[in-house]
């Protein structure tokens, strides 16, 4: 198939993948006066006197928005927030197909980082939760932190700790499989936007030791080629302020993980990669090296972005289970403990017997694997004590 070609075709039809649905009924007097005027004063007035009741006397306990202002939709780059409409509904459409989660997509006409996240705080009595998706670094990380630190409801950078939390899982599985040490592995990472930022910090706290981040400048280092947030990770992993080039930071590495841009890697660079190389490719649309030219270079273990491939990585599996064990905590937050135990619910239904260089993650329209995400996010947000309905 060419999916993108008959993406075209089926957007044209669907004319919108998702839509609202009425939950109760309206054919006649008293159906309006229960649902609408006169009886839903009574709500009213209860929410006013107690605002948590809102989210048992509406739908904001399941009720999460995609947020975007277009500034990096998938490998696309600044499109605006129209163009990324499609990718905002897409995830709606996928909280609510794996998680049953209601989603809406909210497109934000605006680069300016205040304006965006006083339009977050003034919506956010609506929501449950908030998702932002596709903001461009370094911006995102001071609009994540501020809403983190303003908001009582859970607020998550998908493209930062969704892609962390599944890459992570698949890391580890890959390691696992090689028979390797994750904090006796050379790990490099090109894209340090992000991504790739977040990526590298969550893997830290994992146990890597040996990491080297590169962006489109060279291997990161604490000068002036680059922003701040890439200069404050470099001075965590070079600091003696190594310099180079993604060709050099390869040589010798047990793993790559790319979230960067098309056909940076060569066939050359994998074959300097120690034995049992693992690959992860996940630049869209396309990847930085093809699933197939890396095992023809001679990788163990390649995983993309792509479905086509085995060992597709991607963040769907993540958010709706993440989201649904927050909402169904009625979380405050999503916490370091809540992002590991989403690691671990993915881990968890990939068996060692079934691991294999083909299948190292569930796939990604596995429901088991949304519930089980959802289960460990719950139980990691009660135990790390930020539920409001488990005490």
């Amino acid at each position: 198939m060419n999916y993108r070609e008959e993406s075209l075709k089926k957007h044209a039809e669907w004319k919108g993948k998702i839509e609202t649905v009425c939950r109760v009924p309206a054919g006649n007097k008293e159906d309006l006066g229960l649902a609408y005027t006169p009886g839903v004063a009574e709500p009213c007035l209860a929410i006013q006197k107690n605002p948590e009741l809102s989210f048992e006397l509406t739908r904001r306990w399941n009720t999460v928005p995609v947020i975007t202002d277009g500034t990096a939709i998938l490998g696309l780059g600044d499109i605006g927030p129209e163009a990324g409409m499609p990718v905002m509904e897409g995830k709606c459409a996928l909280f609510k197909a794996y998680a049953d989660v209601d989603a809406f997509p909210i497109c934000i006409k605006s680069k300016d980082t205040e304006e965006i996240i006083q339009t977050i705080k003034l919506i956010s009595g609506s929501f449950g939760g908030i998702n932002l998706e596709d903001i461009s670094a370094p911006r995102c990380f001071e609009i994540e932190t501020r809403l983190k630190e303003e908001l009582d409801i859970p607020v998550f950078h998908d493209d930062q700790h969704g892609t962390a939390i599944v890459m992570a899982a698949a890391l580890m599985n890959a390691v696992k499989l090689a028979g390797k040490k994750i904090d006796e592995i050379k790990l490099v990472v090109n894209g340090a936007g992000a991504a790739g930022i977040a990526i590298s910090k969550y893997l830290l706290s994992l146990g890597v030791k040996n990491l080297t981040v590169v962006d489109k400048a060279g291997i990161i280092n604490d000068s002036e080629l680059f922003n701040q947030p890439q200069r404050d990770l470099a001075k965590l992993i070079n600091k003696d302020n190594h310099t180079g080039t993604l060709k050099d930071a390869m040589v010798g590495a047990d793993a790559f993980i790319g979230v960067s841009a098309p056909r940076v890697v060569t066939q050359e660079m994998v074959r300097s990669m120690n034995e049992k190389a693992i690959l992860f490719p996940c630049a869209n649309p396309i990847p930085e090296i093809t699933y197939k030219e890396a095992k023809e270079a001679g990788a163990f273990i390649v995983g993309t972005g792509s479905s086509e491939n085995p060992n597709q990585i991607n963040n769907v599996l993540v958010f709706p289970g993440l989201f649904r064990g927050a909402l169904d905590a009625r979380a405050t937050t999503v916490n370091k403990e809540m992002m590991l135990a989403a690691t671990e619910g993915i881990m968890a239904c990939v068996k060692d017997e079934e691991l294999s260089p083909e299948h190292i993650l569930p796939y990604a329209w596995d429901k088991n694997a949304h519930a089980s995400v959802a289960s460990h996010v719950k139980e990691a947000a009660i135990k790390s004590g930020v539920s409001k309905l488990y005490k």
